[in-house]
């Protein structure tokens, strides 16, 4: 059992070193957390083994998972109703966008340019078409931009985004099925009931100090990510959902957001974003640096062309159409979820999985450093932060993107 502490130990040691990282040099700590991984893995893991973070732990898989699904699903829950109606076209024409150019276009780089057979090259082209609302969100809550219209925008079009995306890695490589059908039904039956039966519950039983609201959220969230993995799915895409739909409930209870907050971005997003990063391969990526740059521009370059005109399209500034169009080139959660499918359903073979991780991974931080670095749309940013540096503080307590609302 000792073993097990002095694991959890480095780990957090590792997530204080990262946020430490993010105060010094003003950058996004979920970039930071995804960073450490990586060096921490290779410098640790050459000098002590692979085995040295235990990133097969079953306590740290599920912990990184929780953090996943509680991110996404503040994600979801800070979607605005009343703007997602008024800016639906918008954020849908951003998120179709972003999928499709990427889905064709790294697909057919991969099958025309790397040679890739043709199932591999469309996994490659689903793994690069997502937008990582995970990394987007904790961007949105570094600025406090998630307050604003323009940051909810953003994360509705993310939702279109990796939501294409899940159809499309179903439909190719996970053929419709009776579970299918019985995780789409449960689905629209809680979309349904929750709204309805949520306020109630928490008007009867909240305000306790047994966190009632946090057990049941919890509950949910974790019944609605199982019938997800056992219908073939993943467990992040209800959790958006239920998020989205309980938007107008939880999303507006600013206390409920910042417990949920401080102990997502306290104790679970570290282990998400630290494993995520460890997972890249610095060997693969120098035995193979064109194919691995090749990837990366192709999915960037993909969400330029297709992104961008649509941000001007809706009278967005040029600089908050560069700022989205970077964010939206992100990616991190489905992409690696569909390589990691890929791998384990034969489709791609391991040096095809290490390039397409690195590349998810890599448009995860390259895309936001430069877009905090030179499109930051400080017009929209508040009084006290407009001289560039993140609300670290308040993003980790969790208060700051809650006062004023």
């Amino acid at each position: 059992m000792g073993e097990t502490w002095f694991l959890a130990a480095l780990w957090l040691g590792l997530a204080l070193f990262a946020a430490l990282l993010s105060a010094w040099f003003r950058i996004a700590t979920a970039l930071s957390e995804i960073l450490v991984g990586t060096l921490a893995q290779l410098v640790l893991g050459g000098m002590a083994g692979a085995a040295v973070l235990g990133l097969d732990e079953p306590w740290i898989k599920f912990l990184s998972g929780t953090g996943a699904i509680m991110l996404t699903f503040l994600a979801g829950a800070e979607l605005d109703p009343e703007v997602f109606k008024l800016k639906w076209k918008e954020a849908s024409a951003v998120g179709l966008a972003s999928f499709l150019a990427p889905f064709v276009g790294c697909a057919a780089m991969a099958y025309y340019f790397l040679h890739w057979d043709a199932r591999a090259s469309w996994l490659a082209g689903v793994a690069l078409s997502t937008t990582s609302v995970a990394v987007v969100y904790a961007v949105m809550i570094e600025f406090r931009l998630n307050t604003t219209t323009f940051g909810k925008t953003v994360l509705a079009a993310c939702f279109i985004t990796d939501l294409g995306t899940v159809l499309a890695l179903g439909s190719l490589f996970a053929p419709f099925s009776p579970k299918t059908l019985f995780f789409v039904l449960a689905t629209l039956v809680g979309m349904v009931l929750l709204p309805w039966a949520t306020p109630r519950f928490f008007g009867i039983y909240g305000g306790r100090p047994s966190e009632i609201e946090a057990k049941y959220l919890l509950l949910v969230l974790f019944g609605m990510g199982g019938l997800a993995l056992w219908a073939g799915s993943e467990a992040v895409l209800p959790a958006y959902v239920v998020g989205m739909v309980l938007a107008g409930t939880v999303g507006r209870d600013h206390v409920l957001i910042r417990r949920l907050r401080t102990l997502t971005l306290g104790l679970l997003t570290p282990f998400y974003f630290l494993r995520a990063g460890a997972f890249v391969s610095v060997p693969a990526l120098l035995g193979a640096p064109l194919i691995f740059l090749l990837l990366l521009l192709g999915k960037v370059a993909a969400k330029f062309v297709a992104v961008y005109p649509v941000t001007r399209m809706f009278r967005s500034s040029g600089q908050e159409g560069m700022y989205t169009t970077l964010l939206m080139s992100t990616g991190l959660t489905f992409g690696s979820i569909s390589a990691l499918f890929g791998l384990t359903h034969g489709i791609i073979d391991r040096p095809q999985y290490s390039l397409l991780v690195a590349t998810v991974i890599a448009s995860a931080v390259v895309p936001t450093m430069i877009a905090n670095a030179y499109y930051l749309p400080r017009h929209l940013l508040q009084p006290g932060e407009k001289r560039g540096t993140p609300a670290v503080e308040g993003a980790r307590s969790g208060e700051l993107a809650t006062q004023g609302d």
